[in-house]
């Protein structure tokens, strides 16, 4: 059983394309860590308004001068052709071969990570300092370009983990794995994914069962959601909540980005469950953060209110969402064991939390007297404590559950919890997963 670290230095290298070889031998790895199921869809297959992508595979890029000087080869780093370029060779002119090689906006180092899978173009990629030196080299005004890739009918695949519960409402964790030659985005995403399924699945076998079933799915970035939820349309319904992981090995707070439905029980549960968890951690509204898979399952149609899960440096960070974003400095060196297991720790908490989220019914009538049960708090000593305690004593009425109490208390879903918990061992109020009104109706 590889770490996560281990994980990610065997597989960072690939040319992980959507729809690519090296996709797949990186999913089929994955398969020996945990049970996969392998989903395929053909090229051309429809996927809602989408079709999938042709199979890419680049056999060989290079620029080099007249002179046969080679200025930019691809087998030197994956990220020097774009993804998904047409082939090209030829001769062009400076003028031409600027509009086509591209630099990353401002890593002057770095050679950048662009994709053109739907817009038919051919492109290389450079640091800065090569562009500069051909934008300015009196003697070169024409160069050798060589793009040799094809384009071939393949099978996008989707990998998914399905750990039962007691349940058929599903919880579904989402990670991509496309991204050739970069380590954080988004394999340190699917690295604690994989973990996470492992705990989930050692759980179940110690014999403490899961009340949801959890679908953990292992994708290409957007059309590999689309393709899955297409043909899935009759497990939508089941899909109670969703979390997106990505970019969790770098140091950077924990960024939890709510669902197109910020009243769901999803969103209240997750962000008031956040504070307890990562007191530094901070949450923020849909498409504040970053944008990925989570959009295809809040889009009309489907609904599912899913989050996000990243490191993202806060707004207002010129370097957002991390310095190495989208480049060829995005290698396991800015990875840590410690930041992704701890990254893994808060999915276990936010699941549990999911988990323990229930409508709090009470057994008692009018105000608890506190003193006869045991559980008074004495207001001179602890008055936080005595107003907290009243507070959620006041809201157990079958009508809300555990995270509608913490979101509107503004206080951690894990306090209301402790005090729920505290309650229902004195026989005072019993938990179910449907609304209970004990109101009198009027």
């Amino acid at each position: 059983m590889a770490s996560m670290l281990e994980l990610i230095n065997e597989l960072w290298y690939l040319q992980r394309n959507i729809v690519s070889d090296d996709f797949d031998r990186a999913l089929y790895r994955l398969a020996e860590e945990v049970p996969v199921t392998i989903h395929e869809y053909p090229t051309g297959e429809p996927c809602w308004t989408w079709r999938v992508p042709e199979k890419w595979t680049c056999h060989e890029a290079y620029l080099e001068t007249l002179g046969g000087e080679r200025l930019i080869d691809a087998a030197d780093h994956p990220l020097h052709v774009i993804s998904y370029s047409l082939p090209f060779e030829g001769i062009v002119s400076r003028d031409e071969l600027l509009q086509h090689l591209h630099v990353h906006p401002r890593l002057p180092e770095a050679v950048p990570f662009v994709f053109k899978y739907y817009e038919r173009d051919w492109g290389l990629c450079a640091d800065q300092s090569l562009r500069e030196r051909i934008s300015r080299s009196p003697a070169d005004e024409k160069y050798r370009v060589v793009i040799r890739t094809s384009f071939e009918p393949g099978t996008l695949k989707v990998g998914e983990i399905t750990i039962p519960g007691e349940s058929e409402e599903t919880f579904v964790l989402a990670a991509h794995l496309c991204h050739p030659a970069m380590a954080n985005d988004d394999l340190s995403g699917v690295a604690v994914a994989i973990e996470t399924a492992r705990c989930l699945l050692e759980r179940q076998k110690s014999g403490s069962p899961l009340h949801y079933t959890y679908r953990l799915l292992i994708l290409p970035e957007t059309i590999g959601s689309v393709a899955y939820l297409s043909h899935h349309e009759h497990l939508i319904p089941q899909m109670k909540a969703g979390l997106f992981l990505e970019m969790l090995g770098n140091d950077s707070p924990h960024a939890l980005q709510g669902s197109f439905q910020p009243a769901s029980q999803a969103d209240l549960c997750l962000t008031t469950a956040l504070r307890h968890l990562d007191p530094q951690g901070y949450c923020a509204p849909y498409r504040t953060v970053i944008g990925n898979d989570e959009r295809q399952f809040n889009a009309p149609g489907v609904r599912v209110p899913m989050l996000s899960l990243s490191r993202v440096e806060p707004a207002g960070s010129p370097t957002r969402p991390y310095r190495e974003y989208h480049s060829s400095l995005d290698t396991p060196e800015i990875l840590a064991e410690e930041r992704m297991q701890a990254s893994v720790e808060v999915v276990l908490g936010l699941i549990e939390a999911w988990e323990q989220n229930q409508y709090v019914v009470n057994n008692f009538k009018g105000e608890i007297f506190c003193s006869g049960y045991g559980i008074w708090v004495d207001y001179r000593t602890n008055p936080d404590g005595h107003r907290r305690l009243f507070e959620i004593m006041e809201r157990c009425d079958g009508e809300h559950t555990i995270a509608d109490i913490a979101a509107e208390l503004d206080v951690s879903f894990q306090t209301v919890f402790e005090i729920v918990k505290l309650l229902q061992s004195k026989e005072l109020v019993w938990l179910s997963r449907s609304m209970q009104p004990t109101a009198p109706r009027r």
